[in-house]
């Protein structure tokens, strides 16, 4: 049988909602949407979309990290903003990590995350050779 590997985050949302930040079977790693929420206060990088949107990516390499995988192992994201018009500065933020590894993406606009301060939320799914 496949072992089945989660990730927290430690998210006051997680035992509510009933999620993992991540989760490896096998070869699979899915990792949930991930924001720069924090517990008591702004999102990391305030109303910078194209720092909130760096922070997700960290905290993406960091539950894939905790499973074996790097983003190197990404084959797709998904992109949710909450203003379109912006697209510009997230794009060139995924760019920064995503350049040479270009995973089939998705951008999004969505009328509002789970706080009205974040502005960004990505998924990222990997798979180990």
């Amino acid at each position: 049988m496949t072992v089945r590997q989660l990730v927290s985050s430690g998210a006051q949302w997680e035992p509510i909602v009933g999620y993992s930040r991540a989760v490896r079977v096998g070869q699979w790693i899915v990792v949930a949407g991930t924001t720069a929420a924090t517990p008591d206060g702004p999102p990391v990088g305030g109303d910078d979309i194209a720092e909130q949107t760096r922070e997700a990516l960290r905290r993406i390499a960091a539950a894939l990290t905790e499973v074996g995988a790097s983003l190197e192992n990404v084959i797709r994201t998904r992109i949710y903003v909450t203003d379109i018009s912006r697209w510009e500065e997230v794009g060139k933020a995924h760019g920064e990590v995503f350049a040479h590894i270009r995973p089939a993406a998705t951008m999004l606009q969505i009328s509002q995350l789970i706080d009205p301060e974040l502005l960004v939320e990505i998924e990222a799914d990997a798979i180990l050779p």
